[in-house]
């Protein structure tokens, strides 16, 4: 698992590709290549035997879509869709930058132009042994290039639920919080899902920060020496709790009424 820390000090995981889902990408990449050019070598042999193409022309349109098709599409495909090709996307990978940003042309290009000796040239050993060895499967264009394969197509967990704090809970059953704005609210949620993959500085700093926010819509405050993440947890906890309260009540009260007006008179009696 690969970390990087963005600028407002939360620590993102990026979970760089396998060794097998890399080299199953560029196999389909290659194959699908060596299949156009197959087919774009038996048309200009066919033209040529044909006497419509003169020999010089043919070798000269033969050197072109080589060109074209080991280098030239494959970074500009890459550059367009910023790391990705036909293998990588079946495969639900992404080439990006050491840092986790988008590639640009330059990555693309060094990439490329080193792809055509390591996989073209010498049949993918050179890109084979230095992958291998390396923690995230990198080749010796990523290494040039600064970019290593990323998975995509990652199982996406369930939100972590805010348990509420035991040493809170006298409190919070009494707790005014109805006040609470919703949006407040959602950021507070929002930072508490991802409090724990956040730099414990900014992390201590944005909990005070909240619980100030929070303290000017929640009567009476909580008891003294309670951390403010904490104290955001509770609150959180008790105002789920109180939604799901109402909402359930809403919801019986609906049906009550539904199974009334169902069982009610709609034909004149006498």
């Amino acid at each position: 698992m690969s970390t990087v820390v963005t600028g407002e000090a939360v620590v993102l995981e990026l979970r760089p590709a396998s060794f097998a889902a890399r080299a199953l990408s560029v196999l389909i990449d290659v194959v699908s290549q060596v299949l156009v050019l197959l087919l774009l070598f038996f048309l200009v042999l066919g033209n040529a035997l044909e006497g419509a193409l003169d020999p010089a022309l043919s070798r000269a349109l033969l050197l072109v879509s080589v060109v074209l098709l080991i280098l030239v599409i494959p970074v500009t495909v890459e550059t367009l869709t910023r790391g990705k090709s036909l293998g990588r996307w079946i495969m639900g990978l992404r080439i990006v930058r050491d840092d986790g940003g988008a590639i640009r042309f330059r990555q693309a290009f060094t990439r490329g132009i080193l792809a055509v000796l390591e996989i073209y040239m010498l049949a993918g050993s050179l890109a084979f042994v230095v992958a291998v060895f390396n923690e995230k499967s990198k080749r010796l264009g990523d290494m040039l290039a600064g970019t290593y394969a990323m998975r995509e197509r990652v199982k996406a967990l369930p939100p972590p639920t805010v348990s509420m704090p035991a040493e809170l809970e006298p409190w919070a059953g009494l707790a005014d919080i109805g006040r609470l704005p919703d949006p407040l609210s959602r950021r507070v949620s929002r930072f508490l899902a991802q409090s724990g993959r956040m730099a414990p500085q900014a992390r201590a700093s944005m909990a005070a920060s909240l619980a100030t926010e929070v303290s000017a819509f929640v009567s009476p405050p909580p008891p003294a020496g309670t951390l403010p993440e904490t104290y955001l947890r509770a609150v959180v906890s008790q105002r789920r709790e109180r939604d799901y309260v109402h909402l359930s009540t809403q919801h019986r009260r609906t049906d009550q009424l539904g199974q009334r007006l169902h069982r009610l008179p709609f034909t004149d009696e006498g």
